[in-house]
């Protein structure tokens, strides 16, 4: 018997009201299952406060942020002089071979792992634009991991596929999102064999980084499609957003995909089960 489970988490959890809202109603009137939390956002005090209370059953994780904001502590390798943080993701790869500059990201990650952790259970670790994919900062965020007891870190290998539709391959976003992918399958193959050794639990696939800024239902569809003969556990990503006043977006669009009552028929068709990061390894 194939055991296939199926993971929908909202990434930036956190942000912002909107993005809290998004996900408070994915949860509670649709298929989301997880979301994880940024610490150093204006949202964060909302969604521990107002979000995570009415969603019993939602697996929240640590969403570490070392893109965008400020810092929660005093990292100067990482930011600028008033505090936000200024490196790129090439220049977080070339620098990933400095222990120094590694000291002071393992510090601002366990300020932010620490800041949630205090207010609320956590059972996986992902990370803003993937940062904890580059393999010297994977190794420090399954020590955390280790360290802080959370079983589930994220890792990025997407099944390659494609979807019938040519518009969204008539984009400049589809070239760049294909590096990505190669990128970060790399990365994978780098960093599985960390989490195995460290008794760390990973998704088998990921789904989200061939459609980056393109998600919708055909793209979780699709990307389930290709996975239907493999017995796995199957992550995809999303940055759901819930605005008040109706307006509509990409990140919109991403918050219907939680809605969609023929996605949730088709993802059991395809005999996966709707889990969170808590019941998948069960």
């Amino acid at each position: 018997m194939m055991t296939k489970k199926f993971i929908l988490n909202a990434d930036d959890f956190g942000i912002s009201k909107n993005f809290n809202n998004a996900v408070l109603r994915g949860y509670r009137d649709g298929i989301l299952t997880s979301a994880s939390l940024c610490s150093n956002t204006e949202g964060f005090e909302q969604a521990i406060n107002e979000i995570i209370p009415q969603c019993p059953d939602l697996s929240i994780g640590v969403h570490l942020n070392i893109m965008e904001g400020k810092s929660l502590t005093d990292v100067p390798m990482l930011t600028d002089e008033n505090g936000f943080f200024q490196n790129g993701y090439l220049k977080l790869i070339l620098k990933s071979c400095d222990r120094n500059f590694l000291n002071q990201i393992e510090q601002e990650f366990r300020a932010q792992i620490e800041a949630i952790i205090s207010k609320t259970k956590v059972d996986h670790i992902d990370s803003h634009v993937h940062t904890h994919a580059i393999p010297n900062i994977f190794k420090i965020v399954v020590k955390l991991a280790k360290e802080y007891n959370i079983p589930y870190v994220r890792t990025q290998f997407e099944q390659p596929y494609i979807i019938p539709n040519i518009k969204k391959h008539l984009t400049f976003k589809y070239p760049i999102n294909l590096i990505k992918v190669i990128l970060l399958n790399t990365f994978t193959l780098i960093n599985r064999p960390v989490a195995k050794k460290n008794n760390i639990y990973t998704n088998d696939y990921l789904i989200g980084v061939s459609y980056t800024a393109m998600m919708d239902d055909e793209a979780i569809a699709y990307g389930l499609k290709s996975l239907k003969n493999k017995n796995c556990i199957a992550e995809a990503l999303i940055h759901p957003c819930f605005y008040e006043n109706g307006y509509i977006d990409q990140h919109y669009n991403e918050f219907e995909i939680t809605q969609n009552e023929k996605l949730k028929n088709y993802i059991s068709q395809l005999g996966f089960e709707l889990s969170n990061h808590t019941n998948a390894f069960l």
